[in-house]
């Protein structure tokens, strides 16, 4: 497989088209309101629901799959290039960790609702954005770390600024998001209006996850020139023999 590079175009397609596309249905059903409401929010309700937690479940394998070849592909560097030392390696395994927890959270955001189950959507939810935003402080280090095996310094650069982007933007967001909730006083969060309370910090909150959530994509996007030089053999299969005794 030569054409690794398109996979982390196709995390990033998939999750900007799952992201806007339930904003709309779920405006168009007249589900939440149009001023920026949480994503989740936007996908709480069916057919939205369904068409969110379809596509997240693919992303999120989809992501897997790419977060898994990034810390192989940062192996083999460290096979060719023993002078990188243990300490790439360590940040490489702690980065998988991270990356495969966030993938985990992001499936349980898709498939566990925030009106239904609540305490689970939460913890998807902190998984998602808290381990994700440490995955991208592994992969900035990271970066600096194998310039000019591979990447380059711009790379590294635009990496640690959305490193540290989304680590504003989720203490944002989970301050203002907490606020805004204690503050409100309406009948449905969903529809949440600005005479409803707490309105300037559910917008700040819900601006935030956007944002947080299109940096997400672009950090993923951002491995696409790297994965230019790596390449996939199919699997080896195997047959087991056995032998059946009477």
């Amino acid at each position: 497989m030569s054409r690794v590079y398109l996979l982390p175009v196709a995390v990033f397609l998939i999750f900007q088209v799952t992201f806007l596309g339930t904003y709309i249905v779920a405006v168009l059903e007249g589900h939440v309101v149009p001023t920026v409401p949480y994503i989740s929010d936007a996908a709480t309700y069916s057919p939205e629901s369904c068409i969110f937690g379809q596509l997240i479940n693919i992303g999120s394998v989809l992501l897997g799959i790419t977060i898994y070849i990034r810390y192989r592909h940062v192996l083999q560097l460290c096979e060719h290039n023993p002078e990188l030392g243990s300490v790439v390696l360590r940040h490489n395994r702690w980065a998988l960790w991270f990356g495969m927890l966030s993938c985990l959270g992001i499936s349980f955001v898709g498939n566990f609702q925030e009106t239904n189950v609540r305490i689970v959507h939460f913890i998807g939810a902190f998984c998602c954005f808290g381990c994700g935003t440490l995955y991208f402080w592994m992969q900035a280090l990271i970066t600096y770390m194998i310039v000019p095996m591979a990447g380059t310094r711009l790379s590294a650069h635009l990496r640690l600024g959305m490193s540290v982007c989304c680590t504003i933007l989720f203490i944002m967001l989970a301050v203002t998001g907490v606020m805004s909730h204690i503050l409100f006083n309406g009948q449905n969060p969903r529809q949440w209006y600005p005479s409803d309370g707490g309105w300037y910090y559910h917008v700040i909150s819900s601006i935030s996850e956007w944002i947080i959530a299109t940096i997400f994509s672009f950090f993923i996007l951002s491995f696409t020139p790297e994965f230019r030089d790596v390449s996939l053999d199919h699997p080896q299969i195997s047959l087991l023999s056995y032998s059946m005794t009477v």
